[in-house]
């Protein structure tokens, strides 16, 4: 949605960015004049996750309540709008509220669709759930009275089409311009703050970086597994007083609801030869780190099969290759072994990569190697001219 944002501002509109309170936005955007940030509270809710399902129902209802308040009232108190870009998930309470608005002040209304919430909401709460098939027919209600839609990627749109009679237009995640290559001062002085920071020790190790939203659907335990296959692999006879530094650093950046569970279950681990951290960034250090690093890791499992995850187009635009867990069919539509990465599916694959990448031998991982070499010859499509190609006339209709 930033993107989104300042792709509007760019092209000469003024914008009002509405979201939840959290993670600062893009310097860029700090730096628009045409583009004003508005920040919904939402700590009330962010133990919903804990304490059964019953309680997350409960806690879920209220939430979407409170924020469809707060959302509203937001919306009415803003300069009368052209058109209200919404993209979901959460289908709950946005599509509903902002379908509202729009009619009320006259302004066309977009979805942009980046997956489906009640298939998000089947993940905790199972299929048959009356909460699930309950958003099921809200989402699909709200949906069907927008004015234009995005899709990203071929298969959502193929799925909205058929279920719901829903035509999208597929916009394909693209990485701005601010993912490439750092410059060598700039990578070593994230470095030197990363090593102080996370204890990676006095030389520089190869990095994979895992950037997450820490939530359930992407496998957290196979991560584990595979960290402490590639520790027995790479420390072999080695005795843990004679391993002064590590020889992988595995970093996952990001804030999310099952972060603390994860870094309690990750300090129980005895490793040394491969140093698992957490990390947060600011936007500014996101694609330096990102383009430093070996690889980049992607544990997404998508609830419904039909969504992208963005991260793939962050490496795509730094050059680096993705290592993506093989979660469904639609993956082909960002990652062809080979030439943007490669795919995994058990423990065991992604500990032989982080062990070739330690050992610099790629030998084991001959998708990955072809990779490097193709990204060195392919630049990426960007950005902005896919928003101009395909986005522009949907949203400004």
């Amino acid at each position: 949605m930033q993107y989104h944002a300042l792709a509007l501002a760019v092209n000469e509109g003024d914008v009002d960015l509405v979201g939840l309170e959290g993670t600062p936005v893009h310097a860029a955007l700090t730096a628009e004049s045409r583009v004003r940030t508005h920040r919904l509270s939402d700590r009330a809710f962010r133990s919903r996750l804990s304490g059964g399902r019953q309680r997350f129902v409960v806690m879920s209802a209220a939430r979407a309540t409170l924020q469809a308040a707060r959302l509203w009232s937001r919306l009415m108190r803003l300069p009368k709008p052209s058109v209200i870009l919404v993209q979901t998930p959460p289908a709950v309470p946005t599509l509903a509220v902002a379908w509202m608005a729009a009619r009320l002040r006259g302004a066309r209304f977009v979805i942009d669709w980046h997956n489906l919430s009640h298939a998000i909401l089947a993940v905790p709460l199972g299929d048959q759930h009356r909460a699930v098939r309950s958003l099921a027919r809200s989402e699909r209600r709200w949906a069907r009275r927008a004015d234009a839609h995005l899709a990203v990627s071929d298969a959502l749109a193929v799925w909205l089409r058929r279920e719901w009679g829903i035509t999208a237009v597929v916009l394909r995640d693209r990485p701005p311009v601010i993912f490439g290559k750092p410059s060598l001062e700039v990578a070593n002085e994230l470095w030197q703050r990363l090593a102080h920071d996370l204890n990676l020790g006095p030389r520089r190790i190869p990095l994979i970086v895992c950037p997450t939203s820490w939530t359930p659907d992407e496998d957290f335990d196979l991560l584990l597994e595979a960290l402490e296959r590639a520790e027995r692999t790479l420390r072999g006879g080695r005795k843990v007083a004679e391993i002064t530094n590590p020889d992988i650093g595995v970093l996952l950046t990001g804030r999310g609801p099952l972060r603390e569970d994860f870094e309690r279950r990750l300090a129980r681990r005895d490793l040394h030869a491969v140093a698992g951290r957490t990390v947060w960034l600011e936007p500014g250090d996101y694609p330096v780190l990102i383009g430093m690093s070996e690889a980049g890791l992607c544990l997404h499992q998508s609830a419904s099969g039909l969504d992208l995850p963005m991260k793939l187009a962050d490496f795509r635009g730094a050059g680096i290759p993705a290592f993506a867990y093989d979660y469904a069919p639609v993956l082909a539509e960002a990652l062809t072994p080979g030439q943007e990465g490669m795919t995994f599916r058990d423990p065991g694959d992604l500990a032989a990569l982080i062990v070739a990448i330690a050992r610099a031998d790629l030998s084991k991982v001959p998708d990955f190697a072809r990779a490097r070499t193709w990204l060195a010859a392919h630049s990426s499509e960007r950005w902005e001219p896919e928003w101009q190609r395909v986005a522009k006339p949907v949203v400004q209709g």
